[in-house]
C-alpha cells in the first residue's frame, strides 16, 4: 500500500509524515508533489497550514488539483487543517473559492470572541481542545468521546448539510471540527500533534475501508 501526502508547499508536512510511518511501518509512506504519484497512491493525505489564498494558488501551480479532486472521490482520503477548509466552496480569508468537493463556507472568528465569563478569547485558538464526536465513524474507533485535540487555525468550516459533520468543539462558540462523507474525513485539529489519540486516528485512517 502506498500513502501520499500531498506537498503543496504550504505547512510543515515531516510531523505528518513521521506520525503515518510511526502508525503504519508496512507502508510506503511519502511525501509529494507528484499529480501522477498522488493519483496512483491508494491512499491520500490533504494537510496544509497558511493562508487560503496561497494554498489554492500553490494547487493550482504544481497541477495537483485534478489529481486532489480524483482522490477525493475515488480513495481513503483524509484532510487536515487547511486541507479540511479547502474542501468546500469558499473562504472568508481572500474571498479564496475552495475545491467545492462540499457543500459550505469557512468563515473567521468572530471579534470580539468571548467565553462564557465574557473573556475576550485570543485568535488564533491554538491549543488542545475537547472534540465531542457526533455520530459512529470508523476514524473515531478507539477514542474517548471528548478526547483533546492540538488545534491552530483562525478560521473554521459551516457546513451547508448537518449530515457531513462528525465531529464538533467549542471556542467562544461551538464549531464543526471534523467532517465524513463517503471516502472523505477531515479534521480542523492536527492529528500528527495529538499524541496517543491522534495517532490512534491516523492508525484508523490506514485500515479505513470506506
Amino acid at each position: 500500500m502506498t500513502i501520499a501526502v500531498i506537498d503543496y508547499g504550504m505547512g510543515n508536512l515531516r510531523s505528518v509524515l513521521q506520525a503515518l510511518r510511526k502508525v503504519a511501518p508496512e507502508k510506503e509512506t511519502r511525501v509529494t508533489s507528484d499529480p501522477a504519484a498522488v493519483a496512483a497512491a491508494e491512499r491520500v493525505v490533504f494537510p496544509g497550514q497558511g493562508a487560503m489564498p496561497d494554498c489554492v494558488a500553490e494547487l493550482e501551480r504544481r497541477h495537483l488539483k485534478p489529481a486532489v479532486l480524483q482522490s477525493a472521490a475515488e480513495k481513503p482520503f483524509l484532510g487536515i487543517c487547511i486541507g479540511l477548509q479547502m474542501l468546500f466552496e469558499e473562504s472568508e480569508e481572500g474571498n479564496a473559492k475552495g475545491l467545492g468537493i462540499l457543500s459550505g463556507q469557512t468563515r473567521r472568528f468572530p471579534a470580539p470572541l468571548l467565553n462564557a465569563q465574557q473573556e475576550k478569547l485570543k485568535v488564533p485558538h491554538m491549543g488542545w481542545n475537547q472534540v465531542r464526536q457526533q455520530g459512529r465513524h470508523p476514524l473515531w474507533a478507539g477514542i474517548e468521546d471528548g478526547a483533546r485535540f492540538y488545534f491552530v487555525h483562525s478560521y473554521c468550516v459551516f457546513p451547508s448539510d448537518a449530515a457531513l459533520i462528525t465531529g464538533g468543539c467549542e471556542y467562544g462558540l461551538p464549531f464543526t471540527c471534523a467532517v465524513g462523507r463517503a471516502n472523505i474525513f477531515a479534521v480542523q485539529f492536527h492529528p500528527e500533534k495529538s499524541a496517543r489519540d491522534g495517532l490512534r486516528l491516523l492508525r484508523n485512517f490506514v485500515s479505513w475501508q470506506p
